[in-house]
């Protein structure tokens, strides 16, 4: 299963999606990153210009918000000490890459979701990538294929990534940071899930436009605290992230520690877990914009790509920061092997918070995990509405998905973990063919939108 994992998210899937955002981004004219500002403002204010009557089943924050919850979980704790381990300090220049490249391609996709999404047996909205392949992909049967194949691999990845791998972050960070036993934790966290995800989209956006701001500000200031009470090492720290993302061999190290990584690891593994953290090209975001309540497939889709920028630019960043100026990047155990992941993370917190470094961290890893769980739900139930074709059967993927947290939070999951990281490398494929053949038509309505922006300033 490893050499499956490896093989998916080798050089040539990095290169896919590093590729198609390039080539969006220059077809685009670089509009994704010169309106960025826009999008930003966009996510907070109301456009004048916005007219009456738009559908869709929730607003255009609450989607964002969802979106955001299913993307943001503990890649962006564990996430990002992997990378500045493996990769170097350096690895966090090329996160930050991918995600500016990234921004055009999560434009896209949520773009054409809004645009191609339709109105289910119920009344609800349904939309994706995959009813963009169905309904808009100039090979109908060609189209249909790509969007089974996509909705499949968003089912699979649902339950393993979205859930299963979570709740065990969830249950393993509680039991290690207050001592409570995985079942019980996996029965509160499923229950949790259960009262939120059987009310649908509209209980899961309530929920998840609280929780999600309440928790990005909960981390961040930790992590912001952390790197102002190490500001005396944070210009060394930025160097070194400067320096070794460009050297073609470079050493960095903390307390006891020494790392050595060239160019090319910080490369791979910034731009891996850059994409792994905010999914631009995995196309799933697509189907939380499609439920937004919007007059314009562009004025979400630019609202949905500021995703990438919280995400990776401002979380991801931040927490790069706290880790290089709290001077943990080398650091080792007790048997001589370099920290990473959650411990590492924990480390810098304990450089400014000592012990209670550690519960700031587990709660962090908990709200972001619950968030990820609920966000997901959402996907992978309207994947699964699109393979069933019957809206009726959702309840009982509610009820799977939602017990499924309980095995999650209570097994080994090495296998599940490279079973979850294939399946969302599965699903960047069809969407980013998708994506490109349908490039002219996202261009166009790119640039009607900033014709009639003009116009009307």
């Amino acid at each position: 299963m490893r050499n499956i994992d490896n093989i998916v998210w080798g050089p040539f899937l990095l290169l896919f999606m590093l590729g198609t955002g390039i080539y969006l981004t220059v077809k685009m004219r670089f509009l994704p990153l010169r309106n960025l500002g826009y999008a930003l403002k966009s996510v907070v204010t109301k456009d004048p210009n916005a007219k009456e009557g738009g559908k869709g089943d929730i607003s255009s924050f609450s989607s964002l918000m969802t979106e955001l919850a299913a993307t943001i979980g503990t890649g962006n704790i564990v996430g990002v000490a992997t990378a500045m381990v493996l990769g170097g300090p350096g690895a966090l220049i090329w996160m930050m890459v991918s995600a500016l490249i990234g921004l055009a391609t999560k434009f896209a996709e949520s773009t054409l979701s809004v645009k191609y999404r339709t109105v289910n047996a119920n009344g609800e909205i349904s939309g994706g990538p995959m009813y963009t392949m169905q309904n808009a992909f100039p090979n109908k049967k060609a189209g249909k294929a790509l969007g089974c194949a996509f909705a499949l691999f968003a089912v699979f990845a649902s339950f393993g990534m979205g859930n299963m791998t979570q709740s065990n972050s969830i249950s393993s960070a509680v039991k290690e940071t207050f001592g409570v036993s995985e079942g019980l934790t996996g029965l509160i966290v499923t229950i949790l899930s259960i009262l939120v995800i059987l009310g649908g989209i509209k209980a899961i956006s309530k929920v998840t436009q609280i929780v999600v701001p309440c928790m990005a500000v909960f981390y961040m200031a930790g992590a912001v605290a952390v790197i102002f009470m190490n500001i005396g090492n944070l210009p060394s720290g930025i160097w070194q992230i400067v320096s070794m993302a460009f050297s073609p061999r470079a050493m960095a190290g903390g307390a006891g520690g020494t790392i050595v990584v060239s160019m090319q690891q910080a490369l791979r593994w910034g731009v891996s877990r850059g994409v792994f953290s905010n999914e631009a090209g995995l196309g799933a975001a697509g189907i939380s914009a499609a439920a937004a309540n919007t007059d314009d497939p562009v004025r979400q889709g630019y609202i949905s790509m500021t995703g990438v920028f919280f995400d990776t630019i401002v979380i991801c960043s931040v927490t790069g920061l706290a880790l290089a100026a709290s001077g943990v990047i080398g650091i080792t155990d007790a048997s001589g092997e370099l920290v990473t992941g959650s411990a590492l993370t924990i480390a810098a917190f304990a450089t400014t918070f000592g012990e209670w470094g550690g519960y700031l961290v587990c709660i962090g890893i908990v709200l972001f995990a619950f968030a990820t769980i609920i966000g997901w739900e959402y996907q992978g139930e309207k994947a699964f509405e699109f393979l069933v074709k019957k809206p009726q059967y959702c309840i009982y993927y509610r009820f799977v998905y939602a017990l499924t947290a309980f095995v999650g939070a209570t097994c080994a999951l090495d296998v599940v973990w490279d079973f979850s990281d294939i399946m969302n490398g599965l699903m960047a494929i069809p969407n980013l063919i998708c994506v490109l053949v349908l490039s002219g038509t996202a261009c166009n309505e790119i640039f009607r939108y900033e014709k009639n922006k003009r116009n009307n300033k």
